[in-house]
């Protein structure tokens, strides 16, 4: 028997709940086959989800959270995979722009500091949505706030990049090439060990047009339509495949 639309979308928001709280990712697998399996029993004999976990969502899933060890030391090395992402989209911009690497001091801690502000701009905004039940559409306004102001404050700290004089770290033609190759190999290996290609295929859509077009005699206004012509549809077919693979497995679950 299939869970209804609602108990789905709850087992979803804990599960999303639980890993912004920093728990155990196959103590959380537990805990969600095991309340999946509850409420499919359940649901059987006629009960809601509200009689199994009560008039507050918010409260069920905070209960379940502190009864669960915090697994900080295993999320704790993720966060150099996270770094590596906007990471290796600015070292792949500079490489096909000037050839050559060079970054002030002030703009590498900024970095370092912007990725912390939206990994914890995330974590805050997904328990605070897996908890309140929000709307599709309000759901991605708030989601959309962590990227919003990492990026005004990434803004911010190129603008005093150019007031501030803080050292230059040049990586010189060979420490560009050698740099650029270990991100590329750290990419291909993240990918490998997470199961997934988000980061180069978007790192594809966005510099591969590019390349490509500058081989061509177009006026520079026809390579910027097309470009982000290809760029939004490589990441268009990227989601659509995702969303096709995830329905998928969901009815053959069913």
């Amino acid at each position: 028997m299939a869970l209804t639309q609602k108990s789905r979308k709850f087992l979803e928001d804990l599960h999303i709940y639980l890993l912004s709280s920093g728990k155990n990712l196959n103590e959380i697998k537990e805990i969600t086959t095991e309340l999946e399996d509850h409420l499919i029993e359940a649901e059987a004999n006629g009960k809601s989800i509200d009689q199994i976990v009560g008039d507050s969502p918010s409260a069920y899933m905070e209960s379940i959270s502190g009864e669960m060890k915090s697994d900080l030391a295993s999320w704790a090395k993720y966060f150099p995979l996270v770094l590596l992402g906007p990471i290796a989209f600015t070292i792949f911009g500079d490489l096909l722009d000037n050839g050559v690497l060079a970054y002030s001091l002030f703009n590498i801690i900024g970095m370092i500091v912007y990725t912390l502000l939206f990994i914890m701009g995330v974590s805050i905004v997904f328990k605070y949505t897996s908890r309140k039940q929000t709307s599709v559409t309000k759901e991605i306004i708030i989601l959309s706030l962590p990227i919003i102001v990492s990026m005004l404050f990434y803004l911010l700290v190129l603008f005093f990049d150019t007031m501030i004089d803080t050292p230059i770290v040049n990586f010189g033609e060979i420490g560009s090439i050698v740099l650029g190759s270990v991100v590329f190999i750290l990419i291909i290996a993240f990918s490998i060990w997470s199961k997934t290609i988000i980061i180069p295929v978007v790192l594809l859509a966005l510099f591969l047009p590019d390349i490509l077009l500058k081989q061509t005699a177009l006026s520079e206004s026809s390579k910027l339509i097309i470009g982000m012509f290809i760029t939004y549809s490589l990441i268009g077919l990227y989601l659509f495949y995702i969303f096709a693979k995830e329905k998928k497995k969901q009815q053959g679950s069913e």
